[in-house]
């Protein structure tokens, strides 16, 4: 009898405290003193170009709102990965102990997916807003896992689309031993042959290459008229600054998914101008939106938006709107949300979160590498075609 009786006066507070929001069940959750950010991102290896700018990103969208949400300040506590998925579990497996409200990243798609997998298992939200392998965003992959910008198959659908429209016949594709590209690589061989373009070599260089002489010299003696490089960060820098030493760009079309923003052509230098790219977002993207964050980052950081740094902005403040509007510290409301949520006045224009693969319908910009006129930066994108969503994604399946 005893014993019933302690466990009864426990279940008794434990219900108290559970009303008070003091302990969190499955329907209410104490307020904390902070909301907690945990951002794994690439810092350092092939895509540590990009990591910073998402870092930027993301101050600007949290320095917005006033720097909180649900009434408490915002704490961004941030991790690097390397650009490897091993170190990108162990770090948000460390800030998800810490504590952290949700995780943000990573880049490369499989720390992304390797990060997808940990916060599944935890019941965390989990924030992605560059990693575009099509795996991230499938019908019953994970509740928790949402995207807000481009995936592979809406790039890859532009890339194809610019070889139909440029009429090349012949191409050569370079495609970095990554997971992602090697799935986007397939598609397009797939497709090409129906458009009667054919392939006249392929390249699968490791991440991390640091010499494309002799893959350069195969393509210049290639009878190829157009260049597919299915690659991104220091990979396509590089392998673009080589090209550049011999004019590798003079007589065949260069282009790829995402091998051209403002900060990779600054990488390169001249030999960038001419190259044409899917853009994830650029700074000249004409909505109200977009104008003013433009006008907040280069206050702050006195440079424009690289896409990485777009794309983390708008996915941020999105996620961040979004949670405000629930007034709720339960995570699962937040989830709840956001996979129906839409973002009118996102920097793109609209974009849905589709609830049935959490993956964010949205139009496509496909643009070209041209001379910048000040304030511009000396090598700015040109946008040359906008896809609707509905030439760029499939109906849902199962």
């Amino acid at each position: 009898m005893g014993d019933f009786a302690n466990w009864f006066r426990k279940s008794i507070v434990v219900a108290a405290a559970a009303t008070m929001g003091l302990v969190s069940t499955g329907y209410a959750q104490a307020k904390p003193e902070k909301f907690k950010i945990g951002g794994v991102l690439s810092l350092s290896g092939p895509y540590g170009l990009l990591g910073e700018d998402m870092r930027r990103g993301v101050q600007i969208a949290v320095e917005e709102r006033g720097g909180k949400v649900l009434g408490v300040p915002v704490e961004i506590n941030w991790e690097d990965d390397e650009t490897k998925p091993q170190p990108a579990v162990q770090k948000a497996t460390k800030l998800i102990s810490e504590g952290s409200h949700m995780i943000f990243g990573a880049l490369s798609s499989a720390s992304t997916l390797a990060v997808m997998n940990l916060t599944k298992q935890r019941k965390i939200p989990h924030l992605v807003t560059i990693s575009a392998d099509d795996k991230i965003t499938v019908p019953g992959g994970s509740r928790y896992t949402f995207r807000t910008s481009n995936n592979l198959g809406m790039e890859n659908r532009m890339a194809l689309a610019y070889m139909q429209d440029r009429k090349l016949k012949k191409i050569y594709i370079v495609t970095a031993d990554y997971q992602a590209t090697r799935d986007g690589y397939e598609w397009i061989k797939s497709q090409v042959g129906s458009s009667g373009i054919q392939i006249v070599g392929e390249d699968f260089p490791p991440l991390g290459n640091r010499d494309y002489s002799s893959i350069v010299d195969k393509i210049a003696k290639s009878d190829a008229d157009g260049v597919l490089l299915m690659l991104t960060g220091s990979d396509v820098v590089t392998l673009l600054k080589q090209a550049g030493q011999v004019n590798l760009g003079k007589n065949k079309l260069l282009f790829g998914p995402v091998a051209a923003d403002e900060t990779m052509a600054a990488a390169v230098g001249p030999a960038s101008l001419g190259v044409n790219s899917g853009l994830r977002y650029d700074h000249s993207i004409d909505t109200a939106a977009n104008r003013k964050f433009v006008e907040a980052y280069r206050k702050k950081f006195g440079i424009f938006p690289s896409m990485t740094a777009g794309e983390a902005y708008d996915g941020m403040a999105w996620w961040l709107d979004t949670v405000e509007k629930t007034g709720s510290w339960d995570k699962e409301k937040w989830v709840d949300a956001f996979a129906i949520s839409v973002r009118e006045n996102s920097v793109e224009g609209r974009k849905t979160m589709r609830a049935c693969d959490h993956q964010a319908l949205q139009p496509g910009f496909w643009g070209e590498v041209v001379q910048g006129t000040p304030p511009a930066p000396a090598l700015t994108m040109k946008i040359t075609k906008i896809f609707p969503e509905e030439k760029l994604f499939a109906a849902c399946k199962g």
